[in-house]
């Protein structure tokens, strides 16, 4: 997807400074922490809340769910924009749970970069491992924040080398950690030489930065206590000398990731994480598309969707599309053609997101995401231009992994019922399938957790009563070839046939066996277990 060329023209100044990144891992590494920290240093926020505070006013900015607020996680990509010094921050705060795994890996195709948070004490976990695969498919440059080191961590020698082991990835470390647990202190700033100290005391300040003259500078033991002034001098020889010096083409490459280590909790660290993604952080990169790519310096506008949300705002039953800004300088009230319809469409109302606030967006450039509320017109893989018939590609739709019949509390209400689940479909909360034979809704999704968030928020939103109960097919998967030889296909396995949202056939399976007779029987018909979102 990235092309780092060096022959690429020099962009727009107000282009040029965009960072548009993800933040990815792990549940529980600190993510929604750092996401607010980031908001505390770029001055969008006056006093972060930890997740779980006590009080309205306390509650994270990012997640704006009821559902979120009260377990404390994160199970909707949400995006905020924000200055920071001269930068321009657009950040995607991902789930980290793996059951909403899909809508992070679409979130990844609408950034730049991202920002890997690992755990001190727990290494490199499975859903880290899983998301940094999609990073490596995008060849995404990675920074990583290793966090919660005023805990019981690891050895930093042992981190290092079990994410290089891990990801096989070259790992550089930007700072260094000085102490560990109860004795951190702070890090040395391997990049600018500096002695960054840690407040514990105020956890919203920013940590006292003592300039000093390498590791041989007498104020180091002015600061420190002498053996781990001893600790550090060793362990950052050693790391200079066993590790490789930061390289700004290798990390735009995604061969490298630097390293930052700290505590977003207590405010340390961020600050130099946040100056590390805006001096080695990518620009705004082209995007992949048909019949060709999209360069971010064009003068004309065009972006593409990436994710839908119903519902943001309750009151107002609305939908906002969020739109990546792949190229050009976007004006409120302009006119773009929604390329699936070819019909044009005047953008009057489209909105900068800082978390749950949001404000009308008057601009917008290449790099940038904007939210286009809409009644249902637009949705996830579609692509706005100022009339080039452009698609942008590579929004991927993954098979369910499992499916349930949905049935409304009250069956006078099945209509609405059909309503509420084809909003979640277009918003990409679920897969629904309408089976050919037989009455109600079949709903897929990767991960049990779903099922709650879906029968909580058709609930609330909708004021419906909703029952998931067992189904007896196991999986999905769209079903592809000719016209003559899928209907042959379709009339020999009704039982088995539905439809998804956007009326493409699919095959619903009990066992692998299924999917080997099909194989067997029917060999002109391709069964996927991923759809490409275009249209």
């Amino acid at each position: 997807m990235l092309d780092h060329a060096q022959n690429r023209p020099d962009l727009p100044f107000e282009i040029a400074r965009r960072r548009t990144f993800a933040i990815i891992s792990h549940p529980d590494a600190g993510k929604t922490t750092l996401t607010e920290k980031f908001l505390l240093f770029g001055g969008a926020i006056q006093m972060a809340g930890q997740v779980r505070a006590k009080g309205e006013a306390r509650r994270t900015r990012s997640d704006f769910m009821q559902m979120e607020k009260d377990r404390g996680i994160s199970v909707s990509a949400s995006a905020m924009s924000f200055d920071f010094k001269t930068y321009r921050f657009n950040l995607v705060d991902t789930p980290g749970h793996s059951d909403f795994s899909e809508d992070t890996y679409r979130t990844l195709t609408a950034v730049d970069a991202a920002v890997m948070v690992i755990d001190g004490a727990k290494g490199v976990e499975s859903q880290t491992q899983k998301l940094f695969e999609v990073c490596r498919l995008r060849d995404l440059p990675i920074l990583t924040f290793c966090n919660k080191m005023d805990r019981e961590s690891r050895d930093t020698f042992d981190i290092i080398d079990e994410i290089q082991e891990n990801l096989a990835i070259d790992i550089t470390p930007a700072s260094w950690p000085i102490g560990m647990g109860r004795e951190f202190v702070g890090c040395y700033d391997m990049l600018n030489d500096r002695l960054e100290l840690m407040d514990r005391a105020d956890r919203n300040k920013v940590a006292a930065s003592i300039e000093i003259n390498g590791l041989d500078d007498p104020k180091l033991d002015q600061h420190l206590p002498a053996p781990l002034v001893a600790k550090l001098r060793e362990e950052v020889e050693m790391a200079r000398e066993l590790l490789p010096g930061l390289d700004r083409q290798a990390v735009l490459e995604g061969h490298m990731s630097p390293i930052w280590f700290g505590s977003a909790i207590n405010s340390f660290g961020v600050k130099e994480l946040m100056e590390g993604i805006a001096a080695y952080g990518p620009q705004p990169q082209p995007q992949s598309a048909e019949p060709r790519q999209i360069a971010p310096e064009e003068d004309k506008v065009a972006g593409f969707v990436f994710k839908v949300q119903a519902n943001m705002d309750p009151k107002h039953r609305d939908r906002v599309a969020f739109l990546r800004m792949a190229s050009g300088h976007f004006k409120r009230g302009m006119k773009l053609t929604h390329v699936r319809s070819k019909k044009p469409m005047t953008v009057t109302n489209p909105v900068l997101f800082l978390a749950s606030d949001r404000e009308l967006a008057d601009e917008a450039w290449a790099g940038d995401i904007i939210g286009i509320p809409n009644h249902g017109q637009l949705r996830i893989g579609d692509t706005l231009t100022e009339g080039e018939a452009l698609r942008v590609t590579g929004i991927p739709s993954f098979a369910p992994e499992l499916l349930q019949t949905a049935r409304a509390g009250d069956p006078l209400k099945s209509k609405h019922l059909e309503k509420a689940l084809m909003q979640f479909a277009e918003e990409g909360a679920a897969k629904v399938f309408k089976p050919v034979f037989g009455s109600g809704f079949i709903v897929g999704v990767v991960g049990a957790l779903q099922f709650e968030v879906l029968a909580s928020r058709i609930e609330l939103e909708y004021g419906l009563p909703v029952r998931f109960e067992p189904s007896q097919f196991t999986s999905a998967r769209w079903a592809q070839g000719d016209r003559v030889a899928l209907d042959a296909f379709i009339k020999a396995n009704q039982a088995h046939i539905a439809h998804d949202n956007d009326g493409d056939v699919v095959y619903l399976t009990r066992l692998q066996w299924d999917i080997d007779r099909i194989e067997r029987d029917f060999p002109d018909i391709n069964l996927t277990a991923t759809k490409e979102m275009m249209v």
